[in-house]
């Protein structure tokens, strides 16, 4: 069964993800921060809501679901500590959404509970705020190692996976990305991409797994040119990976 996954803008630069087997009436979404936006979706689309996916606890993820499951009584999907979330799901978990195998994925780092659901079968991942094209979440609860550990979890996937992350930050990140590693190709090809995407008002997202690889400075930290870079701003040398990620993070929330 295809999955046709819908994009609904929420806020200024939030994503929320519906997903709609083809052929059917069926709908689930994911990070709901805004009811609203879900509902006029569903209208216009002519769909049933029939769950809620949750990567983590911020509000601007979960602020609409107590509105949309006043209306529709549906399960909630989501890490533990959640009071809306009617469904834990932990690391490894399968569940099976919209007639598709999701695995639960736990990446800790931008917060702790944070968890992401990727189908092999569709090849697509949802994130939340933990990858984004060309960047990464900030890390409000948990350690540089374990946010690095997080999204080489993630970098594990097949290239082929589709991304699907909680917000549109892709032209900032690039800008800082192409900051620091200015001989990067693929990488000033990609930007010249986002720029007419965005001219056109169109979103940059989804990215793949295979072209953050070659972009995304806080998937290549073993590189050299992104530790001599991360080196050069802070002063010291011999850093561990999760030292060099730590310092570009820490160096983007700056930016």
């Amino acid at each position: 069964m295809t999955l046709n996954i819908h994009t609904i803008n929420a806020f200024n630069d939030n994503y929320v993800w519906l997903i709609n087997p083809e052929g059917t009436k069926s709908a689930h979404v994911v990070d709901p921060g805004e009811a609203k936006p879900v509902l006029r979706q569903l209208k216009k689309l002519g769909l049933s809501l029939d769950g809620i996916l949750i990567t983590h606890h911020h509000p601007d993820h979960v602020g609409g679901v107590d509105e949309l499951t006043d209306i529709y009584s549906v399960p909630v999907y989501g890490p533990e500590g959640i009071r809306q979330v009617t469904q834990t799901v932990y690391d490894n978990d399968t569940l099976s959404i919209a007639g598709e195998k999701f695995q639960i994925l736990s990446i800790p780092g931008h917060t702790l509970d944070h968890i992401a659901y990727y189908s092999q079968s569709e090849s697509l991942l949802f994130c939340g705020d933990t990858l984004f094209s060309n960047g990464c979440g900030r890390l409000f609860e948990g350690t540089p190692k374990q946010m690095l550990e997080s999204l080489n979890k993630l970098a594990s996937l097949p290239h082929s996976t589709k991304v699907y992350c909680g917000h549109e930050y892709t032209e900032n990140n690039t800008r800082f990305a192409i900051s620091i590693d200015p001989e990067n190709k693929p990488l000033k090809d990609y930007s010249e991409k986002i720029k007419l995407l965005r001219s056109k008002g169109q979103p940059t997202i989804p990215s793949t797994i295979g072209l953050e690889l070659k972009t995304n400075p806080f998937l290549r930290v073993a590189k050299k040119n992104i530790q001599e870079a991360a080196e050069n701003y802070s002063n010291k040398k011999n850093l561990a990976n999760y030292e060099i990620f730590g310092i570009i993070r820490k160096w983007k929330d700056a930016f």
